[in-house]
């Protein structure tokens, strides 16, 4: 999978939101300050070029879309994650966000609950 700069992956989040729209919707959700219009279109081309995003034509404009649902690529980037830096271990992760967040046990045993809970 190719990555995403942090300006591709904020215009894929907003995508993902709107679900469709063209370069002015996607500007509308885009905080103060905007970038350039002509900024956003180039970034939505270069997301096509790279497979994540579509288009459909309507009218002499185009109207964009996610090709990649936001879960697949979350677990991908966390894969690559876990992977780069936990050597594929995911215990190992968990341990070193407990300890970078001061994650109580407690808390640990309510996300393994809610874990545990979607499964079913």
């Amino acid at each position: 999978m190719k990555q995403l700069t942090k300006a591709e992956e904020e215009v894929m989040q907003l995508l993902w939101k709107i679900e469709k729209g063209n370069v002015a919707a996607i500007l509308d959700e885009l905080p103060e300050p905007k970038p350039a219009y002509n900024t956003v279109s180039t970034i939505v081309r270069i997301l096509e070029d790279k497979g994540f995003v579509s288009h459909d034509k309507v009218g002499k404009g185009h109207v964009y879309f996610p090709l990649m649902k936001k879960e697949e690529y979350s677990n991908q980037r966390l894969n690559t994650l876990m992977d780069g830096y936990f050597q594929g271990s995911f215990s190992s992760m968990v341990s070193f966000f407990m300890k970078k967040n001061d994650i109580s046990l407690k808390e640990l045993e309510e996300i393994m609950k809610n874990v545990k809970d979607k499964e079913q």
